[in-house]
């Protein structure tokens, strides 16, 4: 497939429709996975699509597997002037289409009610992992929870993080999204076998 000539704004010349609707055609035939995904625009997604399923008033589109590749057309489609097949496809494409879902508004909200990272009291920014469908998952070391009581919330507070609870050695202690009880009732008993194993560490 040879790519037609572009338009000065970048649109594709009319005879450049037959080849963007073949390459549609194709992506579709071999699956959304065919896309030049990467964990960040992975996160983005289940990012995208847990908040829609949290604050509907927002009024996020459907960037599910499925909806995306109902839509190929619509969304992909102005971002692949020039591209004639699947592989030629870049990550940085892929990404541009899929943030351009999203107006000005909507991509504030994202940042501020399903943030990538959240800052723990020890001081450090620790990025969370969203699975679209549960809660996401903040993996931090024990010791940098010191000092907060409750079991952090995103999304104005609707959604407890869960929390997978460290050693200073990076191994899981508790998998929790009750901060509170654990401190309460088993925090102890972690405390006791934690002070023998490492006992440099502040417990």
């Amino acid at each position: 497939l040879v790519a037609g000539e572009l338009h000065p704004h970048g649109l594709a010349a009319p005879r450049d429709a037959a080849s963007l609707a073949l390459l549609l055609e194709g992506i579709r035939a071999l699956g959304i996975d065919a896309l030049p995904w990467s964990e960040p625009l992975r996160q983005w997604q289940a990012r995208v699509v847990d908040l829609r399923a949290w604050a509907p008033e927002l009024g996020l589109p459907d960037v599910g597997d499925a909806a995306l590749l109902a839509t190929l057309d619509e969304w992909l489609g102005p971002f692949l002037t020039g591209v004639t097949r699947a592989s030629a496809i870049e990550t940085s494409i892929l990404g541009e289409a899929l943030s351009a879902r999203l107006d000005h508004a909507q991509r504030r909200a994202l940042d501020e009610h399903a943030p990538v990272a959240i800052t723990v009291p020890s001081g450090n920014a620790r990025r969370l992992e969203y699975l679209p469908g549960q809660p996401p998952v903040l993996a931090v070391k024990l010791q940098e929870l010191f000092g907060l009581a409750d079991t952090p919330r995103i999304a104005e507070g609707r959604v407890p993080l869960t929390l997978h609870l460290l050693s200073p050695g990076g191994k899981p202690l508790q998998i929790t999204q009750d901060l509170r009880g654990f401190w309460d009732r088993t925090y102890p008993e972690v405390k006791r076998e934690m002070k023998g194993r490492y006992p440099k560490h502040p417990w």
